[in-house]
C-alpha cells in the first residue's frame, strides 16, 4: 500500500520594519531663521538704495525747481549760462557731455572686449587671475589721477593724431577744425588741446575696467557643451569664439557697453582738468573747446549765487536723470543675458 503524503507550506508574515525616525521633518512656517534674516537683510538693502535714489532725486528737484520754473522748456535749448541775467540752459554742456561720453565708448568697447577675450580664451591659466586683478585694478585709480596724466603727458602725444585727422578726414564736420591749416608746418597745437577727443580718450581708459569686467563674465559663461561640439566640428579657437562666445555675450557686449557710458557720462575731474570750457555748441571733436554738465557744476560752484546754485541743481538733475536711464537699461540687458547662463548645449 501506498501512501500519499501531502506537503503543506506555511506562509509567515514578514515582521513590521521597527521605527527608525524616518518620520517627515516639519516644515517651519516662516521658513529657517537664518534663511529669513538672510531675506530680511538683503530686502533691506535693496530698499535702502532705492531709497537713497529717491532721495537724491527729490533733493535735486527741490532745489532745481525755482531754475526750471524760470526757464521754462527754453532750459533744453539755451546754449549760454548766465544765471545772473537769467538766461542759461543746457544744451552745450549736453552736447559736449555725450560727446565725449561717445569717443570714450568709441575707444573703450573694442579694448575692453579684446581684453575680455583674451582672458577668457587665450591667456594662459597661471595669467588669469594676475590679469583680472590688473585690470580691475584700473578701476581703483582716481580720477585725478587719469586727469593729471591725461593733460601733462597724453595730450602732447595726441595732438599729432589730431592734427593727422584733420589733415586727410577734415571734409568730415565732425574732424574739421576752424581758423587752422593742418598742413601748414608753422600752425600752432593749440588748436588741437583740450578737445572733446581728448578727453574722451582719456575717459575711455577709465571705463574700460567696467566694460571689460562685464564683458569677461558673460564670455566665461559661454556653454561648455557648445564648445566642445563646435572644436568635434573641427572649427578653430576664433571660429568657436565667432559662433559661440560672442553671440552668447552679446548681451554683455551690450550691457558692458551701456555700463561704461554711464561711468563716462558722470565722469568730472579728468574732464575738468583737460577741457578748455566754452558755452556754445561745439560739434568739432578735434577743435580746442568742449564743455560737460558735470565739469560745468564743478567750475561754477564756488563762485554761484542762490539762483546759480539752482541752475546748476537743474544740471545735475538733468545727468542725473540720463544716467539713471542709462544704466537701468544696461542693467536689464545684463540681468538679461545672464539668463540660463552655462547651461548645456
Amino acid at each position: 500500500m501506498t501512501t500519499a503524503t501531502t506537503a503543506t507550506t506555511t506562509v509567515v508574515d514578514a515582521p513590521e520594519p521597527a521605527d527608525r525616525g524616518d518620520t517627515p521633518r516639519p516644515l517651519l512656517k516662516g521658513g529657517d531663521p537664518a534663511d529669513r534674516i538672510f531675506r530680511g537683510w538683503a530686502r533691506g538693502a535693496g530698499a535702502t538704495v532705492l531709497l537713497i535714489m529717491t532721495l537724491v532725486g527729490v533733493f535735486l528737484g527741490g532745489r532745481a525747481l525755482e531754475a526750471l520754473t524760470d526757464a521754462g522748456p527754453a532750459f533744453l535749448t539755451t546754449s549760454a549760462w548766465e544765471p545772473d541775467s537769467h538766461h542759461f540752459g543746457i544744451a552745450t554742456v549736453l552736447t559736449g557731455t555725450v560727446l565725449i561720453g561717445a569717443v570714450a565708448i568709441v575707444f573703450a568697447v573694442p579694448l575692453a572686449a579684446g581684453t575680455a577675450l583674451y582672458i577668457t580664451e587665450y591667456a594662459p591659466r597661471r595669467l588669469k587671475q594676475t590679469l583680472i586683478s590688473l585690470v580691475d585694478l584700473m578701476a581703483a585709480v582716481p580720477s585725478v589721477v587719469y586727469g593729471l596724466w591725461g593733460l601733462f603727458l597724453f595730450q602732447p602725444s595726441v595732438v599729432g593724431l589730431s592734427r593727422w585727422l584733420t589733415t586727410y578726414f577734415g571734409w568730415f564736420p565732425l574732424f574739421a577744425v576752424d581758423g587752422d591749416s593742418p598742413r601748414d608746418p608753422l600752425s600752432p597745437n593749440t588748436f588741437y588741446t583740450s578737445s572733446t577727443f581728448i578727453a574722451g580718450m582719456v575717459v575711455a581708459l577709465m571705463v574700460t575696467p567696467i566694460a571689460c569686467s562685464v564683458m569677461r563674465e558673460a564670455f566665461a559663461q559661454a556653454p561648455p557643451g557648445e564648445r566642445e561640439g563646435a572644436f568635434a566640428l573641427g572649427a578653430t579657437q576664433w571660429g568657436v569664439i565667432r559662433s559661440v562666445v560672442l553671440p552668447f555675450g552679446r548681451g554683455g557686449i551690450i550691457g558692458g557697453t551701456m555700463l561704461g557710458l554711464g561711468r563716462a557720462l558722470g565722469e568730472t575731474i579728468a574732464v575738468y582738468l583737460i577741457i578748455s570750457p566754452v558755452f556754445e555748441v561745439q560739434w568739432h571733436l578735434l577743435q580746442n573747446g568742449a564743455n560737460s554738465v558735470s565739469a560745468l557744476i564743478a567750475l561754477r560752484y564756488g563762485s554761484a549765487g542762490e539762483f546759480g546754485m539752482s541752475a546748476l541743481m537743474a544740471a545735475g538733475l538733468a545727468l542725473f536723470l540720463m544716467t539713471l536711464v542709462v544704466n537701468f537699461i544696461a542693467s536689464s540687458v545684463v540681468a538679461r543675458s545672464r539668463s540660463g547662463a552655462g547651461a548645456e548645449a
